[in-house]
């Protein structure tokens, strides 16, 4: 019997991952917080997720493959006792998805109980992970996350704030970390910026750090902070530290997908809400490309603000012309012939009530494979739409990240290969724009401090040692 492949019905840039990290004085219920705050960062990573608590003496922890609501029960959640606790809802970036590499990683130390969970990738793992191997360290999994928790494990100095400062300018590269000690949990993120991170106050006492100021929201917390690049922020309990472990570089490198896809609506980065800056990204997208339609529509779910944008800046009406199954997720249920050749259709179907007879734009966040945009203008043609003007709210993407986002090789991204014309043709629509780049840092409302390596080829930190997802695997199949 063959094994189901999970259905790849998305064109989008794979998710990073989640993390949080959480430390109360009282200990009562820390592992559902943490629950409920994994389950509000459920769309970086569907993959797997993770939870390890300490009680002030040992750690325990669950992880499993799968969806935050499936991994954790009542029952899995009942032996999490203790007072600190971190979490990871996972897509695989470095390593594949097998279990050996779902977070958080736990370890054993002579200093006790150490877990780490982390978005972002390291540039220089593959060198990092070496130079482990030749000090007699064995490895158990193909993630650069595991290289961080043994280096970690093995660096000198009395507290752990010691230890991960002298670890810190070792690491090149995207890195948001939660650590889980005896009696603490440590944020640390990377002097660049690269991936977000920020630190609240919970209403019962104590703190929590998260990916997405969304989780931090759902749990309730107060006085909601970005930790900053370069800095060491410690939870214990009722007290907060922040120490400036790294001097910030000289120019930062916030990812702008953040504010194009990743990010919740709801949440802060940057100091800017995401719903805002995406209806200005649909705003400028407007006045830089607009065309004579009937209606503008999203493919949802993040393109709804900048086609509310789009819309409101060149006097068209806004409507639904898709609807999407938001419960499809990665399926391992292999799909009959006809519903494979169906493919978009399993995530999408169109409102032809609202489509037919008109001249549609159709906004959508970005074009990565074009192994989806083909698909949906079909699908809105299909619907009764005279035509299909396609509009991108951001630049061509014409190279690989390496700082945790999965967008494929350079050779699979369709910007790269093809014209604007070439790709016009190819996904079947009547025009194709994409927002300049110039476009989107004024949308951003910023000129500089971000990475925009995908659209430009520039990237902030050399990338020479950059290894591929899977480069690890070879050894441990």
């Amino acid at each position: 019997m063959s094994t189901p492949i999970p259905i790849r019905i998305s064109d989008r840039p794979r998710e990073e991952c989640g993390v949080l990290g959480i430390s109360t004085p009282h200990g009562d219920g820390v592992a559902q917080l943490a629950f409920f705050g994994l389950f509000a960062l459920q769309h970086r990573g569907q993959e797997a997720a993770g939870i390890a608590v300490s009680d002030g003496q040992r750690a325990r922890l669950h992880k499993d493959p799968g969806l935050v609501s499936t991994v954790f029960t009542p029952e899995t959640l009942g032996p999490l006792t203790g007072y600190h606790a971190i979490g990871h809802t996972r897509y695989s970036t470095t390593g594949s998805s097998a279990t050996r590499n779902i977070q958080p990683f736990l370890v054993e130390t002579m200093h006790g109980p150490l877990a780490v969970a982390h978005n972002g990738n390291l540039v220089n793992a593959n060198a990092l992970r070496d130079e482990l191997l030749q000090r007699g360290f064995g490895l158990t999994a193909t993630s650069d996350t595991e290289v961080l928790t043994l280096m970690l494990a093995a660096a000198g100095g009395r507290t752990w704030q010691e230890r991960v400062e002298r670890t810190l300018p070792a690491w090149k590269g995207a890195f948001s970390m939660v650590i889980l000690a005896t009696d603490q949990v440590i944020a640390v993120r990377d002097p660049w910026g690269f991936r977000p991170l920020s630190v609240g106050r919970l209403p019962g006492g104590g703190h929590a750090v998260a990916s997405e100021t969304c989780a931090l929201s759902t749990l309730g917390c107060v006085d909601i902070d970005e930790v900053r690049p370069g800095e060491i922020v410690t939870l214990q309990g009722a007290e907060l530290t922040r120490h400036q472990a790294l001097a910030p570089a000289t120019s930062g490198a916030r990812c702008t997908f953040e504010f194009v896809y990743f990010s919740r609506p709801d949440s802060v980065w940057d100091d800017q809400g995401v719903h805002e800056v995406r209806q200005r990204l649909g705003e400028r997208l407007a006045g830089e490309s607009p065309v004579d339609a009937d209606v503008v529509i999203p493919v949802p779910d993040s393109s709804i603000p900048a086609a509310i944008g789009f819309a409101r800046a060149s006097g068209l009406p806004f409507n639904d012309g898709l609807i999407k199954n938001r419960y499809i997720g990665r399926t391992f249920i292999e799909p009959t012939q006809d519903i494979r050749e169906r493919g978009v259709a399993l995530k999408f179907n169109a409102l032809s009530e609202n489509l037919r007879g008109r001249r549609v734009v159709m906004i959508d966040d970005s074009l990565v494979r074009g192994t989806t945009a083909g698909p949906l203008v079909k699908l809105v043609r299909d619907a009764g739409a005279t035509e299909v003007h396609m509009r991108i709210t951001c630049p061509p993407i014409t190279h690989a990240c390496h700082f945790g986002v999965d967008m494929g090789h350079d050779g699979d991204l369709m910007a790269a290969r093809l014209t604007v014309d070439e790709m016009t043709e190819h996904i079947g629509a009547d025009s194709l724009a994409f927002l300049s780049l110039d476009g989107m840092m004024a949308a951003v409302s910023r000129a500089d401090g971000y990475c925009n390596a995908c659209y430009t080829g520039r990237y902030p930190i050399p990338i020479g040692d950059a290894q591929a997802k899977l480069s690890f695997e070879g050894v441990l199949a």
